[in-house]
């Protein structure tokens, strides 16, 4: 059973994962690999709304993703644009990425052997994910502007997309825990983080939500 004081502190951890950019016409949409295919159909959506000209869509696979993407996750969610009605000259595939870092460099590499000149980036990733791809983006990518985009979802929505509130509580608080501690192993640029939101952080922990945390000293 989960308490109303953790639903409460996971809605200020999803709130915070939220960047709140407002979209606008980019040179290219970088798609980060993941499980969910609802990034593949956000970043199709930027491209028939006329905000991007160009999809690249970055992973391989994961213990997460391997039996559900067996050709790897960028090439799903390529197959996944084409059903949609994306041409394939309008798709380029990144299919070696295994972190978030390697998303944003290794999509680099390929543009830029592609010969596209970039300036700008909507970087579409899963809701809880926006900041966290951001920060590592403004690190590994500094000379472009970045917009990170996702699907627009209420935390509620998300849950019950998953199915499993104690899980998506536990991403929320893996993907803050990153945030407090990548920058100091060079993985991205700081975020400020909010007193309230440190304070929901550290009780979802106490609560024992840490099943996506990881060693610090291990990173």
């Amino acid at each position: 059973m989960i308490s109303t004081q953790a639903w409460d502190d996971a809605q200020r951890l999803w709130d915070y994962h939220q960047v709140g950019h407002t979209l606008r016409p980019c040179s290219v949409a970088i798609g980060l690999g993941s499980h969910d295919l609802g990034v593949a159909d956000t970043a199709v959506s930027l491209y028939k709304r006329g905000l991007t000209p160009l999809l690249v869509f970055t992973g391989a696979t994961s213990p997460t993703t391997r039996e559900r993407m067996p050709r790897g996750e960028a090439v799903h969610y390529r197959e996944r644009a084409l059903e949609l009605g994306v041409p394939g000259s309008a798709v380029l595939v990144e299919p070696r990425a295994r972190n978030t870092g390697e998303n944003i460099r290794f999509s680099k590499a390929v543009l830029e052997e592609a010969g596209v000149t970039v300036s700008s980036v909507l970087l579409v990733s899963k809701p809880y994910e926006e900041r966290r791809a951001y920060a590592t983006a403004r690190k590994v990518w500094p000379e472009v502007e970045i917009i990170s985009a996702s699907t627009p979802m209420t935390f509620g929505e998300y849950v019950d997309s998953i199915g499993d509130g104690r899980l998506v509580i536990d991403m929320l608080v893996g993907a803050l825990q990153r945030l407090l501690i990548y920058p100091e192993q060079g993985y991205m640029i700081g975020q400020t983080v909010p007193d309230d939101v440190m304070q929901a952080y550290d009780r979802l922990c106490h609560a024992g939500f840490t099943s996506r945390l990881i060693d610090p000293a291990g990173v």
